[in-house]
C-alpha cells in the first residue's frame, strides 16, 4: 500500500515538473508583433525533428515573441519551430479552437492566416481577427528545432 502510495506522488511530481507553462498574447501586442510582416518578409528556414528528419519552409521572421503569465506579468518568449498557438475563436455563434505554429503565422488583410501542420504544409486556416477571443501560446516541446545555415 506505502508503496503504491509513494508511486502515485511521484507521477504527479514528474507531471508537475513537465508541465508547459502556458502565456496569454493580447490582440494588440499580436498586431504590434506583426506590423510590417507579409508575405516578402517571411524567411526560408531548415529544421530539423526528433528523429533527424529535416524539413524546409517559410517562416515569419520574429525571434522574440512577447506575451504575458496568468498575472498579466510581461514575458519573452524566444521563438522556435516548437511554439504552439492555440487560437479561441467565434463562427457562426460557436466557440471554436485552432492550433498553429506560431513561425508559421501571419496577418493578412484582417485575419490571421496559419499552417497547422509541420508536415504538410497545405493545411492552413484563416481567421478573422475580429473573431478572435483569446489568443494562448506554450513552448510543445516536440523537439524541433533550426538548423544554423
Amino acid at each position: 500500500m506505502k508503496e503504491k502510495y509513494l508511486i502515485t506522488i511521484c507521477i504527479l511530481g514528474l507531471l508537475i515538473l513537465n508541465s508547459c507553462a502556458s502565456y496569454l498574447i493580447p490582440m494588440d501586442s499580436l498586431k504590434r508583433q506583426f506590423a510590417g510582416i507579409d508575405s516578402t518578409k517571411l524567411v526560408e528556414v531548415k529544421v530539423v525533428g526528433p528523429y533527424g528528419e529535416r524539413y524546409n519552409y517559410f517562416a515569419n521572421p520574429i525571434k522574440i515573441i512577447w506575451c504575458v503569465d496568468s498575472n498579466g506579468t510581461s514575458f519573452k518568449l524566444t521563438n522556435s519551430p516548437s511554439i504552439e498557438v492555440r487560437i479561441t475563436y467565434v463562427s457562426e455563434s460557436k466557440s471554436k479552437r485552432a492550433i498553429f505554429y506560431f513561425d508559421r503565422l501571419n496577418i493578412n488583410d484582417n485575419y490571421l492566416v496559419g499552417v497547422q501542420s509541420r508536415f504538410i504544409s497545405a493545411i492552413r486556416k484563416s481567421i478573422p481577427l475580429d473573431d478572435i477571443v483569446k489568443i494562448e501560446i506554450q513552448d510543445g516541446r516536440k523537439n524541433f528545432h533550426y538548423i544554423q545555415k
